[in-house]
């Protein structure tokens, strides 16, 4: 395509074009290059009405030539008016170019998959722009941040403190939203690599664990909150323990002639008396604290206090579930008329 000098006048900047922050340091360092050196790469533009022109891409280098007082400017004149194919090419560009950062890259391509205007498929835009479908969704994910957690995230796997990556946001796309926004600004502002935020992801999945006891692990550090899991990781495999090592039940043999004078005097265990003598044999039998042993609480070290009532929370409501279903079934079971004896 041919390049012509264009007055700086005649031309307008694309608002609604995918990038639109621009860091001033490095705007000066492209001042600084074209005062030396002239500008080495052309503005593309389009022809709009009364003899203007729009920028397709090169809004920066237009921004560093203005603010220069540059006459005019060297561009590509461009004859596409599709809308979709002009956001394309701006999209495409900016993928080229440093400082497109992960949020005007997730909002371009949300624009270009809900945006009537465009109603593209992921597939479209994969075959397009040469990404792979999963980097588009992964992308579009980091939308679903508050504005103080977006202003965050930078490009990059470097971890920074009061920074945040792609890498380490994706574990936490999934919690709760009264969730998600305060970890990721305990991420950041205690650097923490993503192996540990999915650990602290996996914390905040955890079915077992109330949404109040969760809401209470927001007021941790990010270090406290790793403990936490250690220990809640732990104390789940040593409860998982005992259920592993019992016996598979026996299985019924059926006698070949039965007699009914026997079986009466021998009925049959039914599952929830199994379930029952279990848990009888698991729970040891009530025996009230000694004064010395309750006061010991205030010996805990505050860093594991947090931790101590976690678990207190976690086996108060074991024990409300367990007291709340047995209740249920004792109801149930006295309802239900005994049999008589022939």
């Amino acid at each position: 395509m041919d390049i012509i000098d264009i007055l700086t006048e005649l031309i307008d900047e694309d608002t609604d074009q995918p990038r639109y922050q621009f860091d001033e340091e490095a705007l000066q360092e492209l001042m600084k290059s074209i005062e030396e050196l002239g500008l080495l790469s052309p503005i593309k533009v389009r022809t709009t009405k009364n003899g203007r022109y729009k920028i397709i891409y090169g809004n920066r280098r237009y921004k560093a030539c203005k603010t220069l007082g540059r006459r005019t400017i060297p561009c590509i004149v461009s004859d596409v008016t599709d809308e979709t194919e002009i956001y394309l090419e701006q999209i495409a560009e900016n993928l080229t170019r440093e400082g497109f950062s992960p949020i005007e890259e997730a909002e371009a391509f949300n624009k270009m998959l809900t945006d009537k205007r465009f109603s593209c498929s992921t597939k479209f835009l994969s075959s397009k722009l040469g990404k792979p479908e999963s980097y588009i969704k992964n992308k579009c994910e980091l939308l679903k941040f508050g504005n103080a957690v977006k202003k965050l995230i930078v490009a990059g796997t470097e971890i920074k403190k009061d920074k945040l990556t792609e890498d380490q946001l994706l574990p936490l796309k999934d919690l709760q939203l009264e969730h998600r926004d305060p970890l990721a600004l305990i991420v950041a502002r205690d650097e923490l690599p993503v192996s540990d935020v999915k650990k602290i992801a996996r914390l905040f999945k955890d079915k077992d664990i109330s949404a109040g006891t969760k809401d209470k692990l927001l007021y941790k550090s990010g270090r406290e909150l790793l403990e936490t899991w250690s220990v809640f990781e732990h104390n789940k495999a040593e409860r998982a323990k005992p259920a592993e090592s019992k016996p598979a039940p026996a299985k019924s043999v059926k006698p070949a002639k039965p007699d009914k004078k026997v079986a009466a005097e021998q009925p049959s265990v039914t599952v929830i008396e199994t379930e029952l003598q279990q848990l009888l044999a698991s729970l040891p039998a009530y025996s009230p604290l000694t004064e010395d042993a309750i006061l010991s609480h205030q010996a805990i070290k505050p860093v594991d206090k947090a931790v101590f009532l976690t678990e207190v929370d976690t086996l108060i409501e074991n024990l409300e579930k367990h007291l709340a279903e047995w209740k249920q079934i004792k109801d149930a079971a006295a309802a239900v008329p005994s049999g008589t004896d022939e």
